[in-house]
């Protein structure tokens, strides 16, 4: 079965804390009417610090879709290679081996994809398959190891790598005064993540099934509304209340398996905020340690959208406390409301050898 190996995280050299970006909204928005809500919910995301492209005065200006889709190329092309190499390295495997790359974002666009410019800059083979997603959001780092999963089942000698690449200062807009779209301006941070999905070997989360599952009548809840100024995050207020009808999703999964999702060793779970992850808690039955991951990507990273599972996974290998065995259980959240879910056990190479 695939197992998906250590992911490599980078994170930008930009930095703005948490006090930063409160002053920041007193300093735009004194006037606003609802300021000391945008305050107050700004305070309790949990969010001490994220990291940005380009320093924060060069993020407040908006210098037009055009120019700013420069700047996605740009940082993508000088980025991304680094985290895929380290991510290689990770997996001992050479970019020849790779049969699919699964490419996320959903903060910028490129066509060709930027799986094209990496297969010919970085010494893949001509036939590698690419899959790029870019409208799933924060549920696309879950889908796209899904997909890795899936197609290392009708291939299961194949390697797949994931790639998630997410700029959200890029999506900034200064004229959206919305109370979501100011929260989501002290929330959301740049971030790259990627992963390989071995068919053969490897230490990490050996994947043995996934699913998806979409809330009904509530795809305008999460949302980007489409304009000459670019992309405009649109976050509906019943959002933060989703894990109710989730959870159940995320049990018969489990149910599915015949394991209980109440009783695995690990959760790898997307981190929106702490709402999210309280709910979950709750609704769940596991204590709040379970999802100590997330809750530190959330503190240190911000919501760095699709790339949050793979930093959250990459956490649970720095810890080193998954035994061969055990179970555990990833799932993104995003747009639609879609859940991509999956269920894994933990495996090593040294484990397989014996």
């Amino acid at each position: 079965m695939a197992v998906l190996c250590k992911p490599a995280i980078a994170v930008p050299e930009y930095v703005i804390t948490n006090e930063e970006t409160l002053a920041l909204a007193e300093q735009l928005h004194g006037d606003h009417p609802q300021l000391e809500l945008i305050l107050r919910l700004i305070e309790h995301t949990g969010v001490l610090k994220r990291h940005l492209i380009q320093p924060i005065d060069q993020v407040l200006r908006h210098p037009g879709f055009e120019a700013r889709s420069v700047v996605y190329e740009e940082q993508t092309k000088d980025r991304v290679p680094a985290v895929v190499r380290q991510a290689l390295d990770q997996a001992e495997i050479e970019p020849r081996q790779i049969d699919l790359i699964v490419y996320v974002s959903c903060t910028g666009f490129m066509m060709p994809p930027p799986t094209a410019w990496l297969i010919g800059a970085m010494g893949f083979r001509p036939e590698t398959r690419q899959m790029p997603i870019a409208q799933l959001g924060c549920a696309a780092g879950g889908a796209a190891v899904n997909r890795a999963h899936d197609f290392c089942t009708a291939y299961p000698d194949a390697n797949v790598l994931v790639v998630a690449c997410e700029f959200c200062s890029l999506c900034y807009q200064p004229t959206d005064l919305g109370v979501g779209s100011l929260l989501s301006n002290g929330l959301f941070g740049d971030g790259i993540a990627a992963a390989v999905m071995r068919g053969d070997g490897g230490t990490g989360m050996r994947l043995e099934r996934n699913s998806s599952y979409i809330i009904p009548e509530t795809e305008d809840w999460i949302s980007y509304a489409v304009r000459s100024t670019g992309f405009h995050f649109q976050l509906d207020k019943r959002v933060p209340g989703t894990m109710e009808p989730l959870a159940p999703a995320l049990s018969d999964l489990a149910e599915a398996h015949q394991w209980n999702a109440s009783k695995l060793d690990f959760y790898i779970i997307h981190a929106g905020g702490p709402r999210i992850l309280d709910d979950l808690s709750r609704f769940l039955d596991v204590p709040p340690e379970a999802f100590r991951f997330s809750r530190a990507t959330l503190t240190e990273y911000g919501n760095i959208a699709s790339a949050v599972v793979l930093d959250a996974l990459a956490r649970l290998f720095d810890e080193a406390s998954a035994l061969d065995g055990h179970r555990g259980m990833m799932a993104g959240f995003g747009p639609g409301i879609t859940a991509e879910m999956s269920l894994g056990t933990w495996t090593s190479d040294a484990a397989a050898a014996e």
